[in-house]
């Protein structure tokens, strides 16, 4: 793990505000360390500059503390929101992500635009991935 650490993956002022014991068990920490490993490192390598974590790990409770879906890949171990600075080059890493996958970089399960690139979802799996790209 070169850039991305676990412990980053399941920080949440959410967690800490509410206090949520956000604290991954070993088969959610393992998922975690192949995301960072697969996408995360990958992606900030051949992008070349810092991007932050909004969100990665999510116990049950916080994952309904921020209202996400109960079939968040999140509370999986699974995904992270991206951010790298503002809509702009959320836009220009979305792309950089897409070409990544077209030229078999990577490989993803979700590339999601949230909310006219607020952020960036990514999602991988071990087995199975759809390389969904999808605009919400």
């Amino acid at each position: 793990m070169k850039y991305f650490t676990i412990a980053e993956l399941c920080r949440s002022s959410t967690a800490d505000n509410k206090r949520i014991d956000n604290t991954p068990a070993p088969e959610i920490r393992e998922k975690l360390q192949t995301l960072i490993e697969e996408l995360l490192d990958p992606i900030r390598e051949a992008w070349g500059k810092p991007i932050r974590v909004n969100s990665g790990y999510r116990c049950p409770a916080l994952n309904q503390a921020v209202g996400g879906v109960s079939t968040s890949q999140h509370q999986k171990g699974e995904a992270a929101d991206l951010n790298a600075g503002d809509p702009t080059k959320n836009r220009e890493l979305f792309d950089k992500i897409v070409e990544m996958q077209k030229t078999g970089r990577i490989a993803f399960d979700q590339l999601i635009d949230e909310a006219h690139y607020r952020w960036v979802h990514i999602s991988y799996r071990k087995t199975g991935n759809r390389g969904q790209v999808l605009h919400l």
